[in-house]
């Protein structure tokens, strides 16, 4: 059978299973399992051989299941990074992709915009290559997981000091193996609650942590709405990941709380939020004491991101 027609064939199996794009679905599969993309997939139409055609055979079954796509590949893209996935790891949004694209403006805004410290009698001053300020970015993710925004903002700012936390040990181990393949050595990850493990980290350092950008997409889901949930998450996806508390506001209250300790003074703060939390995370914030308060929509037009300005 050529890959074409077992796309089609694919395709409307998957369709009855109440799959959402079961046709696109289908043609991941097959050019995965081809060691091929979708653009050379439809162009040459190989045949298949039959090796292939029994792993493309368990895939959809197990896709079947309702297990996530991404799951059974491994991976996703994100921001042009190859993040592996798998159970026990939640797997990133398109909605988080901006929320990294916001953050990565603002940073590049906020670095063009910093003025240098001023000439002194005897030349001194200007740009000396070692003041911290100039030299280094610090970013702090918050509930990390895989590790996709701390690797994200890795690559966009290679000499930045960048830290990942996580509750889950599995969650970890996924993003430093995503920092390893592909190849970032610019962050470290500490498993513990928000803040926890970084305060026990630098009890030895003579200065506290302070950070350009704390950054969070942390679990916002109502603990009641998670059962509504499409299987694919209700099912698989790991539950500590997506409950944020009876409200869903349990991480925001913890994050809020804390951030003032781990800003720089014109830090940055900025959070993925869920639909029809912004007014409920702006009350949260304006009771840390935040004032400057912004937010940005998603692909969808739904309030999504959040940037609190020190």
């Amino acid at each position: 059978m050529n890959a074409l027609e077992k796309v089609r064939t694919a395709g409307e199996f998957l369709k009855h299973t109440g799959i959402d794009n079961p046709l696109k679905d289908a043609e991941l599969i097959i050019a995965h399992c081809l060691g091929i993309n979708r653009i050379i997939l439809y162009k040459d139409n190989p045949k298949i051989r039959d090796n292939a055609m029994s792993l493309i055979d368990t895939f959809l079954q197990r896709r079947a299941k309702r297990e996530p796509l991404h799951y059974i590949l491994g991976y996703t893209e994100f921001h042009r990074l190859k993040i592996h996935v798998g159970p026990g790891v939640l797997i990133p949004r398109p909605e988080t992709e901006l929320l990294v694209e916001e953050a990565v403006k603002i940073l590049r805004s906020k670095i063009s915009n910093t003025p240098l410290p001023p000439f002194i009698k005897g030349g001194e001053g200007g740009i000396t290559g070692t003041d911290s300020s100039l030299s280094l970015l610090r970013i702090l993710d918050l509930c990390t997981g895989s590790g996709c925004i701390a690797l994200a903002l890795a690559k966009e700012f290679p000499d930045a000091e960048i830290y990942g936390t996580d509750t889950s040990g599995e969650a970890i181990h996924y993003a430093e193996e995503n920092a390893k393949n592909n190849g970032i050595k610019n962050v470290t990850f500490l498993k513990g609650s928000l803040f926890e493990p970084l305060t026990k980290k630098l009890t030895s350092r003579i200065s506290p942590l302070a950070c350009d950008l704390i950054i969070s997409n942390p679990p916002y889901i109502k603990k009641d709405d998670i059962i509504t949930l499409q299987p694919e998450v209700r099912d698989w996806e790991p539950v500590e990941a997506l409950n944020g508390g009876e409200d869903g506001l349990d991480y925001y209250r913890g994050i809020m709380s804390e951030a003032k300790n781990y800003l720089k003074r014109d830090g940055l703060l900025v959070s993925e939020i869920g639909i029809d939390q912004a007014e409920a995370v702006k009350e949260i914030a304006r009771g840390a004491g935040f004032e400057n308060i912004s937010l940005k929509k998603d692909y969808a037009g739904i309030d999504r991101i959040m940037t609190i300005l020190q």
